[in-house]
């Protein structure tokens, strides 16, 4: 399968918002679940957040509950990433993946975009 394709990041001030979208091309993800994770320098990748197909369960890292949202748009063969209060600490390049459900593991994701960078810094 073709790579997802990850937008939207760009640089922000602490306490902005940013939505990121994740899109897929030449194949529907609306029977997959997708992820979205974050690779920082000098961090490990760290998955944050997870949704499931039809519209099923979400799930967050710790580090952003309350701030992030995901949601899905199955016409539209797309994924979003809502972030919200966003602190220096969120500085990363930020991917999305496919799978089978969001139990599975990091490594069982496929598809992995390029990333989109996201800066939040005054």
């Amino acid at each position: 399968q073709a790579p997802l394709v990850e937008s939207g990041g760009t640089l922000v001030q602490p306490g902005g918002s940013l939505r990121l979208s994740c899109a897929a091309s030449g194949f529907t993800v609306d029977h997959l679940s997708i992820g979205w994770f974050r690779l920082a320098p000098g961090k490990e990748r760290e998955g944050i957040s997870c949704i499931d197909s039809s519209g099923g369960p979400t799930n967050y890292a710790d580090s952003v509950k309350g701030r992030f949202t995901i949601s899905r748009d199955d016409a539209a063969n797309t994924v979003y990433l809502q972030m919200n209060s966003l602190k220096p600490e969120d500085t990363a390049v930020y991917y999305c993946a496919a799978a089978r459900g969001c139990h599975y593991q990091m490594t069982d994701f496929h598809s992995w975009g390029q990333g989109t960078q996201v800066t939040v810094s005054s």
